[in-house]
């Protein structure tokens, strides 16, 4: 234990480059062709359906929701976990289906009427649906993360 340790520290101005790793088909010796990325790149991007996420009426839905706040809360309702789910059809029938932070919420009656009215407002959309439920039951760890940052949990 009394022994003294000696660090020694050598300076070193320049490193070599590692050697470059080599694809080479083992059977005939002949170097891969890199094609893995062409095929992958030359893909075109499949068309995605109005009401299927990433659609344009899907994410005007997600917008128009975006717009609803808690009163009790400063944070919209999507942000904070109280939409489990959108569905949107072919023909255009929106069904949101939310829970409360409660079942004793104050707008209990008065929120999924308003979704309802905010959704079917949305264009392409021709009737809208809107399915309380309670189960599972809403905690914290439902909101994203721009939600927890504006309550100040981050």
């Amino acid at each position: 234990m009394n022994e003294e340790r000696k660090i020694k520290i050598e300076e070193v101005s320049a490193v070599d480059a590692p050697p470059r790793a080599r694809v080479e088909d083992i059977a005939s010796g002949e170097a891969r062709q890199r094609d893995y990325l062409e095929g992958f790149l030359a893909q075109k991007p499949q068309g995605v359906s109005p009401g299927a996420p990433g659609g344009e009426t899907y994410e005007a839905v997600v917008a128009a929701l975006k717009d609803i706040y808690d009163p009790e809360i400063p944070v919209n309702i999507y942000d904070l976990g109280l939409i489990y789910g959108v569905d949107v059809t072919v023909d255009g029938h929106a069904v949101v289906t939310m829970t409360l932070t409660t079942p004793h919420c104050p707008v209990a009656e008065t929120m999924p009427a308003e979704v309802e009215i905010r959704v079917g407002a949305v264009p392409g959309v021709g009737s809208a649906e809107v399915n309380l439920v309670w189960e599972p039951a809403w905690d914290p760890a439902k909101m994203s993360d721009e939600a927890r940052l504006e309550m100040g949990m981050l």
